[in-house]
């Protein structure tokens, strides 16, 4: 084991980049239909509660205001379309929710690393890897990614800030519990907080490198995130092969 910490220089967020597209190149229509497959599931699962909250907030405008007192606003609690849209989204809510934790987080999982896959070894089946990762160590990738969320979602109760520095801190594990299966849910999140002492900012600094393409997709009607996507989640990918290398330098992984 290293005795000391070894100087390591990183990669520049242009570097990471270029990796992405040098993996991308040739492979874009398969990286866009395993991201339009993704939106779809994901639309699919979280678009009725989605829709139901619309539907509950445009309500709320329409009548709060209406409402002056406390005898007129139980007038409103009785109103049989509020108590509709009340028992729909009471229904629903914790059958989605439920279905978010076993289909999006190990699906979410997967096309992180089959793009990953691609950039390391050029496998470029990314749609069938997705689902194919997503379903190896199934219940180990679910459990740990949602305890992931609910330490990510504790944080952020105290303060917003603290939140995004846990979730940058805690980025790397969907990617370790893919290498590391052997280790538990608390081992992995510890080694990415161990990756990534250092490295968060340089995280951040990478995803704010998007924040141009983020907007412009605006003006294409959300058609350009389907290219955004994947470009956005190989660099990411690249650069945990980095800070898994400047780990790897300083004993990490002896």
């Amino acid at each position: 084991m290293a005795t000391e910490t070894e100087k390591f220089t990183m990669k520049t967020n242009t570097q990471f980049k270029n990796d992405a597209l040098a993996a991308l190149k040739g492979n874009w229509g398969k990286a866009v239909l395993a991201t339009l497959v993704y939106f779809i599931i994901a639309a699919f699962v979280a678009g009725p509660s989605t829709w139901t909250s619309i539907q509950m907030q445009d309500y709320m405008k329409e009548n709060v205001g209406s409402y002056a007192s406390i005898r007129t606003a139980q007038a409103m609690l009785a109103d049989p379309a509020y108590q509709t849209l009340q028992s729909r989204m009471s229904g629903t809510s914790a059958f989605l929710t439920l279905l978010e934790i076993l289909v999006l987080i190990p699906l979410t999982v997967g096309y992180a690393n089959a793009l990953r896959r691609l950039l390391v070894s050029g496998d470029n089946d990314i749609l069938k890897n997705s689902f194919k990762i997503a379903l190896d160590g199934y219940w180990h990738k679910v459990w740990t990614m949602l305890v992931v969320f609910i330490f990510t979602t504790l944080w952020s109760f105290l303060l917003i800030i603290p939140g995004i520095i846990k979730a940058l801190s805690y980025a790397m594990t969907k990617y370790i519990i893919q290498d590391n299966p052997e280790l538990t849910a608390s081992e992995s999140i510890h080694r990415s907080r161990m990756m990534m002492r250092g490295h968060k900012f340089d995280l951040f600094w990478l995803y704010l490198s998007f924040l141009g393409w983020f907007i412009l997709g605006l003006f294409t009607f959300g058609i350009g995130y389907f290219w955004l996507v994947p470009y956005m989640e190989t660099a990411e990918a690249s650069f945990y092969e980095e800070v898994k290398a400047d780990y790897a330098l300083n004993g990490g992984l002896d």
